[in-house]
């Protein structure tokens, strides 16, 4: 398993092993870093996901998310989730960075790369990788609400039973 990288500078925690790439930062999401983290010349296809933050939930209106995590237990989650996806899926490149701290409305609080030689493998292995992200990874959220007191829920959409889009 790869070492955990911690960067003051850039406020970011990550590691990486063997085609799979995972990160947790305070700061904007680079989509282009994420991609270019995947980049194989054996790749046929990148498929990314741009996780954003929306302005309602259930109804009631957004004004953020807040995003706090387990910094090394969720690094090794999401390393050995991208792992085992790459392997399963035959990949070429995976790459998941979760952004902490407060993520503003039209933000992105995730992004999901991947790289195989078909789309339809890069498809499956995004959503995979997402949904195992989001039950797995130590990361939890809080939603702040106009008007009313935050909401901490566990890193996934449908909690309390409510089934939302992405």
């Amino acid at each position: 398993m790869g070492d955990i990288k911690d960067d003051d500078e850039n406020t970011i925690w990550e590691m990486s092993d063997e085609g799979c790439y995972v990160g947790l930062t305070h700061d904007h999401l680079n989509i282009q870093q994420a991609i270019d983290k995947v980049r194989s010349p054996a790749a046929g296809a990148i498929v990314l996901f741009a996780g954003t933050t929306r302005d309602n939930f259930g109804g009631k209106p957004v004004k953020e998310l807040q995003y706090t995590s387990y910094n090394k237990l969720a690094l090794r989650t999401m390393l050995a989730i991208c792992k085992d996806i790459l392997s399963k899926h035959g990949l070429k490149g995976i790459s998941m960075i979760h952004r902490l701290g407060t993520v503003p409305i039209g933000e992105e609080s995730i992004l999901i790369a991947v790289s195989s030689p078909h789309r339809q493998a890069a498809w499956r292995a995004g959503e995979e990788a997402l949904e195992a992200c989001k039950s797995r990874v130590e990361v939890w959220k809080r939603e702040e609400f106009e008007g009313e007191e935050g909401v901490w829920r566990a890193n996934r959409d449908g909690a309390m039973g409510q089934k939302m889009d992405s």
